[in-house]
């Protein structure tokens, strides 16, 4: 497995950006079909197929990072991250994820149309 890294810039509210990418409500809302949590486990469903993950660390309007539970890469996970940039104050999301080598720029175009449908959401 390949760590990468991808940066978005949003024009949004640090905090209300943080509620779509750490609650089960908001991650349906553009990530997923349907998000149901349960304590720190995440139940993603995509077309009628389900997926898990659990949520593995989180500082409140900074960083959460999640494990899926069917990984075979105990040490991967996917995580978003927030940059402030002290001149210009705009606001970076960081996604760290992990993938073969040879399913790098296919998830990478799926992050990118995840995170446009995102902005549409925000209007960011």
């Amino acid at each position: 497995m390949t760590k990468y890294d991808l940066e978005y810039v949003f024009h949004a509210s640090q905090k209300v950006l943080f509620e779509r990418l750490s609650t089960s409500s908001g991650l349906s809302e553009w990530f997923a079909d349907d998000v149901n949590q349960k304590n720190n486990i995440f139940t993603f469903e995509w077309d009628g197929s389900k997926q898990e993950a659990k949520m593995i660390y989180k500082k409140d309007n900074q960083v959460v990072r999640f494990h899926w539970l069917d990984s075979e890469d105990e040490n991967s996970y996917f995580e978003f991250r927030f940059e402030v940039d002290a001149l210009t104050n705009d606001l970076s999301l960081i996604i760290t994820d992990f993938a073969d080598e040879d399913e790098i720029d296919e998830n990478i175009e799926l992050w990118d149309s995840q995170i446009s449908e995102l902005k549409h959401l925000l209007g960011a």
